[in-house]
């Protein structure tokens, strides 16, 4: 160790809070993108896990250069903090604390202002799942700095930085409000205001690599170890008691939806099994490291049934949910597993894990403290009712004010990444269109299957003449479909 290192400073913290913020960041990449490049259809490969890489990169700039301080600095409205930069370097070498909360950490301000980005990063990568498959990459670019801006920092700095619900004594240990049913809830609202895909992508949504599928679910496992244990801000019991409670919830509700699957479909199948997962890592989210082991047991259970009855049966039936198409259904899997999560962690608080997390909450309903439970609902319904005023009031300054179509083209949705970005992700995909000539449409020096088919005419692609495009190349390599 240097001997110029502060006193405040506990290497094993530090190091602990690095790895746990790594875990969270390779969530996303390349967690996500493999997921979503994986359980889009083969045409929207490239643009689903574009969507997620970009909106992981500009989330970090807006994140540095003001918002960071806006959700974890020094209260400036009551919703938010102050704006300004962490960029410099007498900041990210200062003492963490977060000043509105009243609370310092035993690391760099550096290793703060990256954990927290990791978290608000993989939010708006969530929310972009809802939008797959037709938002214009404009408006995606230009919304993602504008919703973290009002949106998420907002969510960040009432509960965790210091707010009126942090005052209120809202229990969310690693993002179950924040994070899941922020992103839930802008996804849906979000997903009707942009509209729906094309019908032919509605009508037949087959996962391009199911191997994909399950590597990034995989990859989204285990990085939520650092996802929670990262939480308690130091290498403690509670971070151990976090990590292994995760793990029990989430065991329990894949087991439990691949159940239902089969008894109900009468076949197990692996994009079930994987939606399990997911719904039991975010209900266990706000429980983390406050909740016994047996509880995450129940919870897992819950996580499970509940969002799969309502993926399963109200999402097949309701008129709402035929008229929202929210592709990849994270109303399902993060608004309602992050609300069942944040609600029965009012009921299963522990009095010694809220102590051991640094609560002054007497543990929830279980433990004498009904209240809790009404905090819980308080916390959800603002941040529920926050992005649905916010998210469509983002799409409609974009759509109007700055005249950016929130929709691709009718050729771009009928063709897919070819149109969009000139480019195919896989080799069968494309293996007609990679013809060299002297003069292209799309900057590159390679006519792709979007210039073939439109005679270099963007505006003139039809679906016929790209399915039949496909339908030749596949025959003549001996395939018998091209998705």
């Amino acid at each position: 160790m240097s001997a110029t290192a502060p006193t405040w400073l506990n290497n094993g913290d530090n190091a602990w809070q690095l790895t746990a913020a790594s875990l969270v960041a390779l969530q996303s990449v390349p967690g996500l993108v493999i997921l979503y490049a994986g359980i889009s259809k083969t045409k929207w490969a490239i643009n689903s896990a574009f969507m997620a890489f970009y909106g992981f990169a500009a989330t970090l700039i807006v994140w540095v250069v003001y918002a960071y301080n806006m959700g974890f600095g020094n209260q400036w409205i009551p919703l938010c903090g102050v704006p300004y930069p962490a960029i410099g370097m007498g900041h990210e070498l200062q003492q963490s604390t977060l000043p509105a909360a009243g609370v310092s950490q035993a690391f760099p301000q550096a290793t703060m202002v990256y954990f927290q980005f990791v978290f608000a990063a993989i939010t708006v990568v969530i929310m972009a799942g809802a939008f797959l498959g037709r938002m214009n990459f404009l408006a995606w670019i230009v919304f993602v700095p504008l919703w973290v801006t009002f949106s998420y920092v907002i969510s960040a700095f009432s509960i965790w930085g210091g707010g009126f619900l942090f005052q209120l004594g809202v229990i969310d240990y690693s993002g179950g409000y924040v994070i899941h049913v922020s992103s839930g809830t802008a996804g849906f609202v979000g997903a009707a205001c942009i509209g729906p895909r094309h019908a032919t992508d509605r009508a037949s949504h087959r996962p391009s690599n199911l191997g994909f599928v399950m590597v990034g679910a995989g990859i989204l496992w285990v990085g939520w170890n650092g996802f929670n244990g990262g939480d308690p801000y130091t290498a403690s019991p509670d971070a151990g008691a976090a990590v292994l409670n995760t793990n029990i919830c989430t065991a329990t509700s894949l087991l439990v939806w691949t159940l239902l699957d089969y008894f109900y479909y009468k076949k197990p199948a692996i994009l079930g099994s994987v939606q399990g997962m997911i719904t039991g890592l975010v209900a266990i989210t706000p429980a983390a490291g406050v909740i016994a082991g047996w509880a995450a047991i129940v919870m897992g259970v819950l996580s499970a049934s509940i969002p799969w009855c309502t993926m399963n049966l109200l999402g097949k039936r309701l008129w709402l949910f035929k008229y929202v198409d929210d592709t990849l259904g994270v109303f399902h899997t993060h608004l309602v597993a992050g609300f069942v999560g944040g609600f029965f962690t009012g009921i299963f608080a522990t009095i010694d894990g809220s102590a051991a997390f640094g609560l002054t909450n007497p543990g929830g309903a279980i433990a004498g403290n009904g209240r809790q439970v009404w905090v819980q609902i308080v916390g959800a319904l603002f941040v529920i009712g926050w992005n649905m005023a916010v998210t469509p009031l983002i799409l409609f300054f974009i759509k109007y004010v700055l005249r950016i179509p929130l929709r691709m083209s009718e050729e771009m949705l009928l063709v897919g990444d070819d149109a969009v970005h000139g480019e195919a992700a896989y080799a069968i995909e494309n293996a007609f269109s990679l013809v060299e000539r002297d003069r292209n449409g799309n900057g590159h020096g390679v006519e792709t299957a979007y210039t073939t088919a439109t005679n270099g005419e963007g505006s003139g692609a039809t679906e016929g003449a790209s399915e039949e495009m496909r339908a030749k190349e596949a025959k003549r390599m001996g395939v018998a479909e091209v998705v």
